[in-house]
């Protein structure tokens, strides 16, 4: 079973194309605790042979790039970055006595 990452990494596409691919079924994928996909390397691997075959001439792309790694960042991390910044707000009002 592969991770959402692995896909991204075979495909040459970010994690959040995994993601969408797999939400409009193009891909399929498998919750495990209804929190993390799945992937069988088997169907990822029919995907792409399928996509090469509808567009052989299309560049391959040996992976995502920074501005897509950030964007992945932030689309996975967002809830965290906002729990931190909350903490530290909170922390810095009590600090202060407010």
């Amino acid at each position: 079973m592969l991770t959402v990452r692995d896909v991204s990494i075979m495909l040459g596409i970010s994690e959040k194309d995994v993601l969408d691919l797999t939400e409009n079924g193009t891909i399929p994928g498998y919750k495990i605790g209804g929190v993390y996909l799945r992937f069988k390397k088997e169907q990822v691997e029919q995907y792409k042979k399928t996509q090469h075959r509808l567009n052989p001439n299309a560049p391959k792309q040996e992976g995502a790039s920074v501005g897509s790694k950030i964007s992945d960042f932030l689309y996975f991390n967002d809830f965290y970055i906002l729990a931190a910044i909350l903490i530290i707000l909170l922390g810095y009002f009590v600090y202060r006595g407010l």
